[in-house]
């Protein structure tokens, strides 16, 4: 191991350089501090692997346990080796007892100093494996991805995991982009079939003549080229969930098939002679309204009404508005985590530009515009000529009351997200009495401490009072 960032504090001086030299030879790069105040400063300014702190700093009413809290406020998971001149039990267990990775009794031995490190460091290495692996199987397949305050979104995760609760098939619809195979996955994870498989099949990818064959399977010289007998994806989906995407794609020819497999719980493979039982919950997903096609008669009404039984809506990513900034900043974070880059901020002309599109790609389109803007970006701000989206979209005309309210609810939502929350500086920049822009959230149902920033704890950065949605 080699290269990795190790923060030395100690008021020693003499100390200081010689340990600096001997984990220079070793290949590591150090950093020096003598005091609190400056190693803090270090520790925000970069990302060290490991830390070596004197537990009795002079000149100082704080001690080593006292810089070993704040580092691990700056950087959590960071082993921080306590060296002691007072080798006393009473100490190394305090130490421990505190955080400490482990400590050494000066003077110490320089094989020994190589040890902890390295034993320190892979330590940290494994922490921030566990953690990485951790936030990336929650990140893809867990409801916590589900990204969203607004009350639509709100609505859209009780309802998945009210669905998860049972074995009822979930028709799920919106447009395309808005996130509908994650909640298919979320649903079988939370459901208890979570431990059986989850099988994803885009309906709209299988040519049609090799439709039945992918779906139920084949024996051997079923057709040319079967060489060997195949499991279908509702075998393969067996004691566990098959989510059909694009549903609306599947061939007429197939659908009578498909309604009876779910129908009878069983079916046949091509060519085979026996029926094969299963046991699986089916989610489907469309971004057409199926409700045209059965009148258009390209789609069987007895097929929807089977798979529609627990519907759930994804609304698109203009009709939550106040969700933008979140996932915005989610999608930065993501980035951040994949590039170890620092991690930016948005310009309020960007974020403006965010808010005043309609977003036709929906969340998959803010994802990709967040990861241009941060490719291209050479600074800690993004600026809004780095935020490139297509032309907008023009919007179909509405009665006017109702283009009236939906222009109220998008400024109130676009006002409230800028300033934080902060309704007084909100009603002011309206040009509107505080108690009035109170009236106008109510009348449109906003939610204040949607807008907050939160800290740590969870807890909103500011207290103006808060305004429960109804």
């Amino acid at each position: 191991m080699a290269g990795e960032k190790i923060l030395i504090v100690d008021d020693d001086r003499n100390l200081l350089e010689v340990l600096r030299i001997r984990l220079e030879s070793e290949g590591y790069a150090v950093d020096v501090a003598g005091k609190i105040t400056p190693a803090l400063k270090l520790a925000s300014e970069k990302n060290f692997d490991l830390a070596l702190v004197d537990l009795k700093l002079d000149d100082t009413n704080e001690d080593g346990i006292t810089l070993m809290n704040g580092l691990h406020q700056l950087h959590p998971e960071m082993p921080v080796i306590i060296l002691t001149a007072y080798g006393t039990i009473e100490n190394a267990v305090s130490a421990i007892k505190c955080g400490a990775y482990n400590y050494l009794t000066k003077p110490f031995d320089h094989h020994d100093l190589l040890m902890q490190i390295k034993n320190g460091l892979e330590k940290n290495l494994l922490s921030r494996e566990v953690k990485r692996l951790k936030e990336l199987i929650n990140e893809r397949y867990s409801i916590t991805s589900i990204i969203g305050r607004s009350s639509a979104m709100k609505e859209v995760m009780k309802k998945t995991c009210r669905a998860a609760e049972t074995d009822a098939n979930v028709y799920i619809y919106g447009e395309s982009g808005t996130g509908k195979e994650l909640i298919a996955k979320s649903l079988h994870l939370l459901s208890n079939r979570k431990e059986g498989p989850f099988v994803a099949i885009n309906c709209a990818s299988i040519p049609e003549g090799l439709f039945e064959a992918e779906l139920f399977g084949y024996e051997k010289g079923a057709f040319t080229g079967a060489v060997k007998k195949k499991k279908g994806f509702f075998k393969q989906a067996n004691n566990g969930t098959l989510f059909l995407d694009e549903i609306s794609e599947t061939p007429m020819s197939m659908q009578v098939k498909l309604l009876r497999a779910l129908e009878e719980k069983q079916f046949y493979a091509l060519s085979g002679e026996t029926p094969v039982n299963i046991d699986v919950r089916i989610i489907a997903a469309s971004n057409t309204d199926l409700t045209r096609q059965i009148e258009e008669k390209t789609f069987r009404e007895d097929l929807y009404y089977r798979l529609y039984v627990i519907p759930i809506y994804l609304p698109p990513l203009r009709e939550r508005v106040e969700d933008i900034p979140v996932l915005a900043n989610h999608f930065i974070q993501k980035v951040c985590r994949k590039t170890d880059q620092p991690f930016p901020t948005l310009s309020a002309g960007a974020m403006q530009k965010l808010l005043s599109y309609d977003w036709p790609g929906n969340v998959r389109e803010l994802e990709n515009t967040i990861e241009y803007a941060m490719a291209m970006s050479a600074e800690n701000v993004i600026d809004a000529d780095l935020i490139l989206t297509r032309r907008q979209s023009p919007h179909s005309l509405q009665p006017f009351k109702d283009a009236k309210n939906a222009f109220e609810k998008e400024y109130l939502t676009k006002i409230m997200t800028l300033t934080q929350g902060n309704v007084s500086k909100a009603a002011d920049l309206a040009g509107k009495y505080r108690a009035d822009f109170y009236d106008l959230m109510k009348k449109h149902s906003l939610n204040v401490q949607d807008f907050k920033k939160t800290d740590a704890s969870g807890s909103s950065s500011e207290s103006n009072g808060s305004l429960e949605s109804k």
